[in-house]
């Protein structure tokens, strides 16, 4: 491996075209400027130079050796450059969330990108757990989860509050129990847990979401109302997801007395320090939520 310092001093010397101005650029003595390019040329085992009282000329192998060196110093340089820089509006930021704060966030970061296109959004919909283990293996940057991670690895903070909506056809005015039990459950992949929340802390009747004949799935987020729409059924989900559904016409959202709401929480590798780009997509998304 040859020695960049060695390098950088030979390139320096031809450059200059002296031994005593290149010492005084490079802050060095002569002799020492002289002892790199004997170190270089012992450690490649050929002349670089060809010396002539005070003056100097390339050898082949020298004038083969600057060219190819002036490359690797420049891009050298060029590295060191973007290795110190942290721009806070440039490059790759991966992030995952819930189908629901996702179809609020990700229009709204497009929008960001478009401000700043060397700024690019990688944004994924997935369940807590599928955030937790892609922020532990490092395939994401920023998670944002509804419950707290139980990986040491991942550290969570409250962000912010987001209420749980009953969603019956738009037809339906009475939200009684026996009125939910006719409808039957329009189920998705948290609707038991978002459910639960609601439901239980506003009728005592509930006990589980087997209470209700489930009348339809849906996994897909801006998917879910669409049976609600259709009168097939009623459901529960966030707020984000149903201010998002394009027909809201055909569906009723309904305010039961005691509001419920999820606690969204950011979650990042624990003991991370984040770059600036991604300091700004946390900030842009707070104001947002």
């Amino acid at each position: 491996m040859i020695n960049i310092t060695w390098l950088r001093t030979f390139c320096t010397l031809v450059d200059v075209g002296h031994f005593t101005h290149t010492a005084e650029r490079l802050h060095m003595t002569q002799s020492g400027v002289s002892q790199h390019i004997s170190k270089l040329e012992n450690q490649l085992d050929t002349d670089l130079l060809i010396r002539q009282g005070k003056q100097f000329s390339l050898t082949d192998a020298g004038q083969q050796l600057y060219q190819e060196a002036e490359d690797i110093l420049q891009r050298l340089a060029r590295l060191e450059q973007r290795i110190g820089e942290d721009p806070a509006y440039e490059g790759l930021v991966r992030l995952m969330s819930p189908g629901s704060v996702g179809l609020k966030l990700y229009p709204k970061l497009l929008t960001l990108q478009q401000q700043h296109p060397t700024l690019v959004i990688d944004y994924r919909f997935a369940p807590n757990a599928d955030i937790e283990r892609a922020l532990a293996k490092h395939e994401i940057d920023i998670g944002f989860m509804t419950d707290i991670s139980g990986d040491e690895t991942v550290s969570c903070k409250p962000v912010a509050q987001e209420a749980l909506m009953l969603i019956t056809p738009a037809p339906i005015t009475e939200t009684n129990w026996e009125a939910l039990t006719q409808l039957g459950f329009i189920d998705h992949p948290d609707g038991a847990h978002h459910a639960s929340m609601l439901l239980s802390a506003n009728y005592t009747e509930f006990q589980h979401i087997n209470d209700f004949d489930k009348k339809g799935f849906s996994n897909q987020i801006s998917l879910i109302l669409e049976p609600v729409s259709r009168g097939l059924g009623f459901t529960v989900l966030p707020a984000h997801a149903v201010a998002a559904y394009p027909n809201p016409q055909a569906i009723k959202s309904h305010y039961l007395p005691v509001p419920v709401s999820e606690t969204l929480y950011l979650a990042v590798r624990s003991q991370s320090v984040l770059p600036n780009r991604m300091q700004t997509v946390i900030h842009e998304v707070q104001k947002w939520l």
